[in-house]
């Protein structure tokens, strides 16, 4: 545990599984402030401390105030392992805010040090929040961030009624297909502007670090005995009796043609059919391919937005 830069009597350190319960309030404080209800799940935080790509005790900052009770937690994560590192930064509200800024600095230097080790001469840092986070958006701004785009977080209630769409070969993956919903995935996702290739071992590697897998949530299109769409579920929203689409690809041969929209149904009556009360996702707005516009169509509606902010950095020695 040492000081935190330029707030006297404040400590950081970095976390581990035992800090699981102290971090859940501090993001689920923040929920409750800036959306009125939780949103981050205990899964969730053990599957960001648990990662492959993430030491938490060098990757991961939990910072206290005077009083030694911990308000603040920011991470870096990067989990293609490549030349991009999402940065993190959450605050009690009404507490934690000072360590905004002492806690960007770190995860800053750390993605520094991390893109000089793996020989990346620029790497390029994400930041989310809320819009209506200004104490954030500011320490933001001021560390040399700018706004890039939006992401939505979208939902819809399930009724209990959905059924599986007739007139498509859909059913859940085979353990022998996982090859190829992995290529499905990376090719479809090829034409977006921030894809980050991920060899098939990283990507089972990420998947047997998880908490948890619903196989049976994971769904696979076929058109000729050939999988041509993919819909991959997560477990990260379950303590709030809702599915998660984790990720939906279609190959661009087949899109427009109904796929994704039917495994989207398919998996709201897979969800239905556990007793969840509710789908969720979330959305790149800048997606060319429409993604949004297909989860409008199938009655997801936004519960908010957040804004990515980037800064590139240019690396030497």
């Amino acid at each position: 545990m040492t000081s935190l830069d330029g707030l006297d009597g404040w400590t950081v350190r970095g976390c581990t599984l035992r800090d699981v319960p102290a971090i859940l309030a501090i993001t689920r404080a923040g929920d409750i402030a800036a959306l009125g209800e939780p949103d981050w799940s205990e899964d969730e935080i053990v599957a960001t401390l648990t990662a492959p790509a993430e030491d938490p005790s060098v990757d991961t900052w939990l910072a206290a105030g005077p009083d030694g009770v911990p308000v603040a937690w920011a991470y870096v994560d990067n989990p293609q392992r490549g030349a991009r590192d999402n940065v993190e930064l959450y605050a009690w509200p009404g507490r934690g805010e000072p360590a905004y800024g002492p806690l960007l600095r770190l995860a800053v230097a750390r993605a520094a040090e991390r893109a000089r080790r793996n020989g990346v001469a620029r790497a390029v840092l994400r930041a989310g929040t809320l819009a209506s986070e200004a104490a954030l958006v500011s320490v933001l701004q001021a560390g040399g961030f700018t706004f890039v785009k939006r992401h939505a977080r979208m939902t819809r209630p399930l009724t209990g009624d959905e059924r599986t769409p007739s007139g498509y070969d859909i059913r859940p993956v085979r353990q022998d297909e996982l090859p190829r919903f992995h290529e499905v995935l990376e090719s479809a996702f090829a034409d977006t502007p921030d894809f980050q290739p991920t060899t098939y071992d990283a990507w089972r590697e990420a998947v047997a670090g998880l908490p948890s897998v619903s196989w049976d949530e994971w769904f696979v299109a076929l058109a000729g005995g050939e999988i041509v769409g993919v819909l991959q579920s997560a477990d990260q929203a379950v303590e709030r009796n809702e599915g998660w689409i984790k990720n939906l690809a279609v190959l661009r041969a087949h899109r427009r043609s109904g796929v994704g929209g039917a495994l989207l149904r398919t998996a709201f009556a897979a969800y239905a059919a556990k007793g969840r009360t509710a789908a969720g996702l979330g959305v790149d707005l800048t997606n060319p391919t429409g993604a949004y516009h297909l989860y409008a169509g199938v009655g997801m509606t936004v519960v908010f937005a957040a804004d990515v902010y980037e800064r590139t950095l240019e690396l030497s020695g």
